[in-house]
């Protein structure tokens, strides 16, 4: 008891008290639940389930019983699933995206260049400064879910005030600008619409495929659900996207057809799928002391490029496009 508790103290610690508030809001509105019934019921999950006071919102605890309830792994059942199959002291390679690229090179076909490089190595800062797409991407080489990105357009900008502004920067990883996909594009062009593939290596070390989500930007540079956009689940035989976008605000409806450019969602065939799929299973075996990783994949019109690897990969991402809890999917891993 004395850990659960402990773990409700974070979870209030860390709770975004606006959105818990405007979720709390809407649940009383529209669910008829009486307010100090919900917090009874909230406070009793998150022991019980060892969910965090919004994952209650996120999973819809407030329509579900006990039964679907217990199929859902929150905050606190991940984390420490996680910290099993990609111990802290192999992680590293996954939390600095410097290394990432690096060790993962073969899969990466961008170029990029730490801060310090850039400012010392005027042939790397001129490959960057004329790549094909005309645009860098400066990112915190520890960053997590598209925070304190910037986007600088190299036709607007002259070189000088580039290099001012990357100087003064508080991000260290610079970035080649990967144009998305035809397709992609036409579906949403406001950001780089991403791949998230799941991966989990089994006791005989083969690669399983725990998920496949497209992520989809709507009026964002960056597609994170954090940041407001919808993801979609897919088939991982056929590449098909097979149901509406959600977002994870809870006060907005699924989305069949892309809000903005009205393209349909449901339908949606990823491109490059096979060779998406094969590259996430190679880079899975690349490094098999972290066994269990989200993997980020663009995709562009010469084929899939790996961005990221994620050991914390998100549990809404993973779930709440499928409607369901998918705890049990993980279990027989820690046997």
């Amino acid at each position: 008891m004395l850990k659960k508790l402990l773990y409700l103290v974070y979870y209030y610690k860390e709770l975004d008290k606006k959105k818990f508030q405007k979720f709390f809001n809407y649940v009383v509105d529209n669910h008829n639940i009486p307010r100090v019934n919900l917090w009874k019921d909230i406070l009793t999950s998150s022991l019980k389930h060892n969910i965090s006071l919004l994952d209650f919102f996120y999973f819809k605890f407030y329509e579900r019983n006990e039964d679907d309830r217990k199929k859902w792994a929150g905050t606190g059942y991940l984390y420490e699933y996680q910290l099993k199959t990609n111990p802290k002291d192999e992680r590293e390679i996954l939390e600095n995206k410097l290394l990432f690229l690096e060790q993962y090179s073969k899969f990466i076909n961008h170029n990029y260049s730490s801060k310090d490089v850039f400012l010392k190595n005027k042939d790397v800062a001129d490959q960057l400064l004329s790549n094909r797409n005309n645009k860098l991407v400066l990112k915190s080489s520890d960053g997590q879910c598209g925070v304190g990105i910037e986007i600088l357009d190299l036709k607007k900008n002259q070189n000088d005030w580039i290099n001012e502004k990357i100087m003064n920067t508080e991000n260290d990883l610079i970035e080649e600008f990967i144009t998305q996909h035809d397709d992609l594009m036409n579906l949403s062009p406001s950001g780089l619409n991403t791949i998230r593939i799941f991966t989990q290596l089994n006791k005989q070390n083969k690669v399983d495929i725990l998920g496949c989500r497209l992520r989809i930007t709507i009026n964002s540079t960056v597609d994170n659900l954090a940041a407001g956009n919808i993801a979609a689940p897919i088939n991982e035989k056929t590449g098909l996207v097979y149901s509406p976008g959600v977002y994870s605000d809870i006060t907005k409806s699924v989305e069949e057809f892309h809000p903005v450019t009205g393209i349909k969602i449901v339908g949606f065939q990823i491109p490059y799928w096979k060779e998406s799929l094969q590259m996430v299973k190679e880079a899975a075996l690349l490094h098999p002391q972290n066994r269990s990783i989200g993997w980020d994949v663009a995709i562009t019109n010469d084929g899939p490029e790996l961005l990221e690897g994620n050991h914390n990969w998100c549990k809404l991402l993973w779930q709440l496009p499928v409607k369901k809890g998918l705890k049990q999917n993980l279990v027989k891993y820690l046997l």
